[in-house]
């Protein structure tokens, strides 16, 4: 992973950008790793033809791709911790991001999607993990979520993961040629504060893999999409999946919506329901930054007080760090971590 801290070269200051709607093919229903290896690979072959045509149909601008949510495996479904990480992870080298590597360096583009995958110095565990990948098929993005109710995440085993990855590892920005790149996944967008860190370090491009029920007019998630856009002014993409198909959950369960939000909270592109390439639509970088040095009431960023914040923050204890830090546990760990901090809460007056 390229250090996100490099200097942009050349920026592209306006370019298109697709939120790629493809249907995911989970893994559940494997018998073995090997088998879910095949049905992932299936699943990249068929995601090089669709960019491939996609990209000739919107025209050579388009730099950037986003993929949805866990398109290449689905999400477990009562799996025990070891056993997913077994059959649905990726390995941070492994033959899965070189194989979408392969993808960005062909058509010369940002590739962009989600993943669970396992890290070496977290054994028994796993994350799930956003990513982007460069034109040279180098991952230059990688953000571990940090909010999730049945899934292990960085703060989960906090200070442990300081110690390898630090705090700009926590809240990573890749400054690119065609931008500042962040990422955040599914419901994560309904918590301001990763958003918000991620636009302290300079985020200029939310990216927001998702899977996600669609069609309920002004849902959460949707209202999260327009006010992480207006409240950081910086674009959002947001990729949904077409359903999941080879699950017990009916197919288009998850299916739809996939979308543009400029920084304004305009939204530029959307699609309904089905696999699309519809919601495609022009980042204009150059006028980002000049809406960004605008002095007057709607430069929020520029008018942040922090700092009146921060005290509140550091001294409010709500869902508990490191409660994974001796490694793998039952997936039980989640629900009953989250009822014991409600009744923390309601006890405290709270809630």
């Amino acid at each position: 992973m390229k250090n996100s801290d490099e200097k942009r070269t050349d920026p592209e200051l306006s370019y298109k950008v697709l939120a790629l709607q493809v249907t995911c093919h989970a893994v559940n229903q494997s018998s073995d790793r090997q088998e879910a290896r095949l049905l992932m690979q299936g699943a990249i072959d068929r995601l090089g033809q669709q960019i491939a045509a996609s990209l000739a149909f919107i025209g050579s601008g388009c730099r950037l791709v986003l993929l949805p949510e866990y398109f290449l495996t689905g999400f477990p479904m009562g799996e025990a911790l070891e056993d997913w990480a077994e059959k649905a992870c990726l390995e941070m080298a492994g033959a899965e991001y070189e194989a979408l590597g392969a993808i960005a360096q062909k058509h010369r583009i940002f590739l962009a999607g989600n993943a669970y995958e396992v890290d070496p110095h977290f054994p028994g565990l796993y994350f799930q993990a956003c990513f982007a990948i460069d034109p040279a098929g180098s991952i230059v993005l990688r953000y571990r979520r940090l909010n999730s109710l049945f899934a292990p995440t960085p703060h989960d085993v906090w200070d442990r993961y300081l110690e390898h990855y630090g705090l700009d590892g926590i809240f990573p920005v890749a400054r690119t040629e065609i931008g500042n790149l962040a990422a955040v996944a599914s419901d994560e967008i309904l918590f301001p504060e990763v958003a918000r860190c991620l636009a302290m370090r300079g985020a200029e491009v939310l990216l927001h893999p998702t899977s996600e029920v669609y069609g309920q007019p002004r849902s959460p998630k949707d209202a999260a999409k327009i006010s992480r856009a207006v409240e950081n002014m910086m674009y959002v993409v947001s990729a949904n999946t077409a359903g999941i198909a080879n699950s017990a959950i009916p197919i288009a369960s998850v299916d739809g919506g996939s979308k543009i939000v400029d920084y304004r909270g305009l939204v530029l592109a959307e699609t309904g329901a089905g696999e699309s390439m519809a919601a495609f639509a022009e980042v204009d970088l150059a006028a980002l930054r000049r809406y960004r040095r605008q002095p007057g009431l709607m430069n929020t960023l520029s008018r942040q007080r922090f700092d009146a914040y921060a005290e509140s923050y550091r001294d409010s204890q709500f869902y508990p760090r490191n409660t994974m830090l001796n490694g793998s546990i039952e997936r039980k760990h989640f629900i009953h971590t989250q009822l014991a901090t409600i009744e923390r809460l309601a006890q405290q007056g709270i809630i």
